[in-house]
């Protein structure tokens, strides 16, 4: 289980990373004009919890003993933007980014248990 946990966490992490530079590469982030402060606080949350994902998931791949304390950390960061990212996408009508969102939500919440109960068992 950990290994699926693991590879879910570096994909997102990457993908995290990869859609917010593509964002800017395409200058599609408007709130830079009206709101960057907001935004980039809330880039800089999104970048860091994508990092600890993949930092966690490459720990958890190695076997080391932070990783499954830092991934369940990690997780729980992802599952706060994945209830509070999809309120833009609702707003702006776009469905399929909602949809998507609660999947990899169903996701992290079932890893994250996952890993809480794993981490029971064996103490």
């Amino acid at each position: 289980m950990k290994k699926a946990v693991s590879i879910y966490s570096i994909i997102i992490g990457i993908s995290m990373i990869s859609m917010w530079f593509f964002f800017f590469l395409s200058n599609s982030i408007p709130e830079l004009e009206t709101e960057p402060v907001r935004i980039s606080m809330h880039i800089l949350a999104e970048i860091i919890t994508a990092f600890l994902l993949i930092s966690s998931g490459i720990g958890l791949l190695k076997h080391q003993d932070w990783a499954s304390k830092l991934n369940l950390f990690a997780l729980g960061m992802l599952i706060y933007t994945l209830i509070q990212s999809p309120g833009y996408f609702l707003e702006t009508k776009e469905y399929e980014m909602v949809a998507m969102f609660a999947v990899m939500l169903i996701f992290a919440v079932f890893f994250a248990l996952k890993l809480t109960f794993i981490r029971r068992i064996r103490k």
